[in-house]
């Protein structure tokens, strides 16, 4: 079956799957169950993955970029399975290239320059903070890294403002700010002491931007497709 052809509904439905994954991988960490928490976010990860498919991803040149961003941010879940450095490196590379495809699909979808020129300042801003917070916590390897990280997903998230303002679905600026925010969530988690286990934020809001992305390309197609159709 084509995913070009699939029915509306299909999407959600995946995405309510997602959901029900990303439930059961909460449950996994707060009891400490491995045998919930490897299946549980392997399943939430292949689900976004499955919705940008299913809402016509290959269909469109934005779609095909946006699904590079979605698989290398697979292989990022998969790779922080493991509680070792070396993998989180990893991983951390993973969505650093990961935030690199969702910035070119994003510059592929069209930017207005003065809602990229009026995002820079405050985003910039709350990188700086970022990097502050986390200079005291980061061990001195990771240090540029992690910087290096903070300015990538940055540029992402004023690029995602860019193409609002280029009248592109809000489903882009909301998946590019709820992706950081969950950024803030694993930093927290990893380098500091947080007084509760931050994923129980962090990991909803995640899946909810990888979904919203996802989602994303099912409305471009569709803005495409009402702009032929008017011409």
């Amino acid at each position: 079956m084509s995913f070009h052809s699939s029915p509306p509904g299909r999407p959600l439905a995946l995405a309510y799957a997602c959901g029900a994954a990303v439930f059961v991988l909460v449950a996994g960490l707060l009891l400490e169950l491995p045998a919930l928490v490897v299946p549980g976010k392997l399943i939430a990860s292949s689900a976004f993955i499955a919705v940008a498919l299913a809402s016509g991803a290959l269909e469109s040149r934005y779609g095909k970029v946006l699904l590079t961003g979605l698989v290398l941010s697979w292989f990022g879940d998969a790779f922080l399975l493991s509680q070792s450095t070396r993998w989180f490196l990893a991983g951390l590379v993973s969505f650093l290239l990961a935030h690199v495809a969702y910035l070119a699909a994003f510059l592929v979808l069209g930017v207005n320059r003065r809602w990229l020129v009026a995002s820079i300042v405050p985003i910039a801003i709350i990188g700086y903070i970022v990097t502050l917070w986390l200079t005291a916590y980061v061990p001195e390897g990771l240090l540029w890294s992690v910087r290096s990280y903070t300015v990538v997903i940055s540029l992402m998230v004023v690029a995602a403002f860019g193409t609002l303002g280029a009248g592109a679905t809000p489903l882009v600026v909301a998946g590019a700010c709820l992706f950081y925010l969950s950024d803030l969530s694993v930093a927290a988690m990893r380098f500091t002491d947080p007084l509760f286990p931050t994923y129980v934020l962090g990991l909803p809001l995640y899946y909810a931007g990888q979904l919203s992305l996802a989602l994303s390309a099912g409305a471009v197609q569709l803005t495409t497709q009402q702009q032929s159709a008017s011409q």
